[in-house]
């Protein structure tokens, strides 16, 4: 199988960085920003997210695991956290790629049944073919590809890439 590496672990690392700055920037008056990353690798980003701001602010951090089913969006959404932790908060919304937005808005939609302090997304790769009115409010990069190709983002052993297959 042919592929094309996009980012390598030390710029995923770097991605990360910045993002997590960005978001305790966007955060700076908050006393808690629950970290909501669907599941797999937007829980994985997450974890990531987490301990870097942790480097850099006090902030209570809360950890949550969307669980969406990819395939059926409509499907509900499960959270391993009640709604009573997030209600009025601060909510990023996390995945690894972008693609059409159906991921992110269903997610989204799914917080916005309860009362927020504010709502935002963010990741690793945002792939511009939305299908959805939904944008990344933090990303680590925007790549243009055709419809036809996939990008694979993979958490291994202590190492993380991103490929275009």
């Amino acid at each position: 199988m042919n592929y094309i590496t996009i980012l390598t672990h030390t710029q995923i690392e770097h991605k990360i960085r910045r993002i997590a700055l960005q978001i305790l920037e966007s955060n700076s008056t908050a006393d808690k920003i629950i970290l909501a990353g669907i599941a797999q690798n937007g829980y994985i980003i997450a974890e990531k997210l987490k301990n870097v701001i942790a480097e850099y602010a006090s902030i209570e951090i809360i950890l949550c695991k969307v669980i969406i089913n990819k395939k059926e969006l409509h499907q509900p959404i499960n959270l391993n956290i009640t709604e009573a932790v997030y209600k009025n908060e601060s909510v990023v919304l996390i995945d690894d790629v972008l693609n059409s937005g159906g991921t992110l808005i269903y997610g989204a939609k799914h917080f916005l049944n309860t009362p927020l302090k504010q709502l935002k997304t963010a990741v690793l790769i945002n792939r511009n073919h939305k299908k959805y009115p939904i944008k990344a409010d933090f990303k680590g990069i925007s790549l243009s590809t055709s419809i036809h190709e996939h990008i694979e983002v993979s958490f291994s052993n202590n190492t993380a890439t991103a490929v275009l297959i």
